[in-house]
Parts: structure tokens; C-alpha cells; sequence
């Protein structure tokens, strides 16, 4: 149940059921099933089973499951699910990086910690927030549709760019960045709506990554090859650099 507190001490109740298909999906999987049913119907099978597989493909690429969010004043948790692909020291991009004229500070043009997290098109696209807060920008940029692994899809694809305040003023910046095969970018907020951590805040169709910029000293709890899911996963503590290594086995 959504709401529901559950904790380490055996608080609430687990359980699994089919998740729920965003409602952004389901036009595009009724109109995949019916057009399987009328083949189907014409006695075309050999359109009609492709097509009734492709209906399983996108109710399953646009499902919504429930994620239990860890709780934790300083906790950052991933925005997307996916693999961490990328980890790297850059600026802020440039729409994020300046006061907005509307007395919405930046968050600087200093280096930050940037982590990648690339989504095949197996992965949940629903994006969260990784932090509580107010939402102060929103800023959508056209663009190509390069491979989103690459390192430059960051400043040439068709992107996404939000920030999200703390009432301490601490500020994260995260992008969606739309693939190869990505060709939309849908957000659910809007600049002034106030989110929880692992709230939902916008898809990706078919394929993409999504960029977070950590603040100033605080460095990844995740490492590169690590899978996360979004609103789960603690890709950092604010304020934390550990220093982290893992083995491939």
C-alpha cells in the first residue's frame, strides 16, 4: 500500500503484485492490442503474434512498480534504474549552474561529482527524485539522439535538466538524456512543486540515462557496473566521500 511505513525491524507488510502500467503507456499497448486482435481476426497470424508480443513489450517497458524509500535526512537515492555507467568530475551544465533571475540560485560552475546511470530499454523509465524538496527548474533542451552511454550525450542529446532544493538550501541537479531510440521526454512536475524523495517526476520512452550532480563534497556511495533502482538504491550521503572500490566477479 502506498504510504505504508515499513522498516528493519519487521514493521509492515511485504508483498508482490503485477505492477501497474503508467497511464503515459497504455495508449500505446491498447492500440498495439487491438491492431493484434484485428490480424488476429483476418486469420493473419503471422502479423498477428509479432504484434501481441510487442503489446507485452510496452506494458512492460512503461510498468510502475511501488519502491520503498529509505528514510534518512541526508540520503540521496537514484533517480533512475539502470547501471552506472559513468562517474566523473565536471561542471554543473550551464542551465543549472546560474541564479535563474527569479531568485532561484545555481549550484555553481565548480566541478562536481556527476554519476551515469544508462537504461536499456529492460528497465523501469519511470524517473524519481533523489532528494525532498522544492523543485526550481525545469528545463528541457533539444537535441540528437546519440548512443546515451557516450560520454558527450550529456551536451548533445535531447535533454531534460531539473533542480530540486532542500529547505537547507542544499541543491541537486539531475538530466534525463534521451537514446538512440528515446524520442520523448515527458515530465510530471513543474518549478515550485514541492517532491518527496523517490517521488516520480517524469519517463523516458524507449531507452536513455539520467545524469545526477551530487553537491559539493559529497561523493558516490555507488560504483561503476553497479545496478540501482530508482528510489531505492542510496547513490550518496550529502556531505559523505567515502572511498569505495569493488571486484568484478
Amino acid at each position: 500500500m502506498a504510504g505504508e511505513i515499513l522498516d528493519n525491524r519487521g514493521r509492515g507488510e511485504a508483498g508482490w503484485s503485477w505492477p501497474p502500467i503508467h497511464p503515459e503507456g497504455r495508449k500505446f499497448g491498447l492500440i498495439a492490442a487491438a491492431a493484434s486482435l484485428f490480424f488476429g481476426f483476418m486469420a493473419w497470424e503471422t502479423i498477428a503474434w509479432p504484434l501481441a508480443f510487442l503489446t507485452i513489450g510496452i506494458f512492460a517497458f512503461f510498468r510502475d512498480p511501488q519502491r520503498v524509500v529509505p528514510q534518512g535526512e541526508n540520503l540521496v537515492v537514484a533517480p533512475a534504474d539502470g547501471m552506472v555507467t559513468l562517474i566523473a568530475r565536471v561542471p554543473p551544465p550551464a542551465e543549472l549552474q546560474l541564479d535563474d533571475g527569479a531568485d532561484s540560485p545555481g549550484m555553481g560552475s565548480e566541478p562536481v561529482t556527476r554519476v551515469s546511470i544508462f537504461m536499456s530499454v529492460f528497465d523501469v523509465h519511470i524517473n524519481r527524485s533523489p532528494i525532498a524538496g522544492t523543485v526550481r527548474r525545469v528545463v528541457y533542451i533539444p537535441g540528437k539522439f546519440l548512443n546515451a552511454d557516450l560520454d558527450k550525450a550529456s551536451e548533445d542529446n535531447e535533454r531534460q535538466h531539473f533542480m530540486v532544493e532542500r529547505q537547507d538550501g542544499v541543491r541537486i541537479g539531475f538530466t534525463q538524456i534521451a537514446g538512440l531510440i528515446a524520442r520523448r521526454i515527458v515530465p510530471f512536475v513543474k518549478p515550485g512543486d514541492i517532491v518527496g524523495a523517490g517521488q516520480r517526476v517524469g519517463l523516458i520512452r524507449f531507452g536513455s540515462r539520467v545524469d545526477i550532480y551530487l553537491p559539493a563534497g559529497t561523493e558516490p556511495r555507488v560504483l561503476k557496473g553497479q545496478k540501482t533502482v530508482a528510489g531505492e538504491t542510496i547513490i550518496a550521503e550529502i556531505g559523505a566521500a567515502p572511498v569505495l572500490e569493488g571486484v568484478r566477479l
